[in-house]
């Protein structure tokens, strides 16, 4: 009456075959994580250049790039016609930067705008202040609610202007 060997290798192979299917070799806590760093840089310089110039140059102190989106703190970035672009956090997303906390441009030979919250899009050299905005040129003021400005051909279209301008006599 003793046990075959067929018997016993027949149940260790199940047995086996059970604890093998039983047993998870994931770490659960790895596939969840939904979002990861592409990207991570400090002080950093970016320069934008094609084959003859420069055409534009981005200095943040923070970035980071996570699921396709550049996520920048304390921004300076600018370009032939923009002197001088500034803003506490930025947001770049398919050519448009979204600025956000003091953000202040400085045109070269134009003026200064200050404001909270604009949207500069890149390939069209368009800059969309979407809140209350201050802009000065030597002694002209011009306040308003938003703004659309276009920085190659320096012409805007603002709402709910409030403007001291001065002229030259003729």
């Amino acid at each position: 009456m003793g046990i075959r060997l067929e018997f016993v290798l027949i149940i260790l192979i199940v047995m086996t075959i059970v604890l093998t299917t039983m047993v998870e070799l994931t770490d659960p806590k790895a596939t969840n994580i939904e979002h990861y760093k592409e990207l991570e840089f400090h002080n950093t310089t970016f320069i934008d250049v094609d084959n003859k110039q420069m055409q534009a140059k981005l200095y943040t102190t923070y970035g980071l790039r996570k699921e396709g989106v550049l996520s920048l703190d304390k921004l300076r970035y600018h370009t032939k016609n923009i002197k001088l672009l500034l803003a506490d956090k930025g947001t770049y997303k398919e050519d448009i930067l979204y600025l956000d906390g003091n953000v202040s441009l400085q045109e070269k030979e134009g003026f200064l705008y200050i404001t909270d919250h604009a949207n500069y899009h890149q390939d069209t050299h368009m800059l969309h202040i979407t809140s209350d905005f201050v802009a000065m040129m030597n002694k002209n003021i011009i306040k308003g609610k938003t703004l659309s400005y276009n920085t190659l051909q320096k012409e805007g279209n603002a709402t709910k202007i409030d403007a001291v301008i001065y002229t030259s006599e003729k």
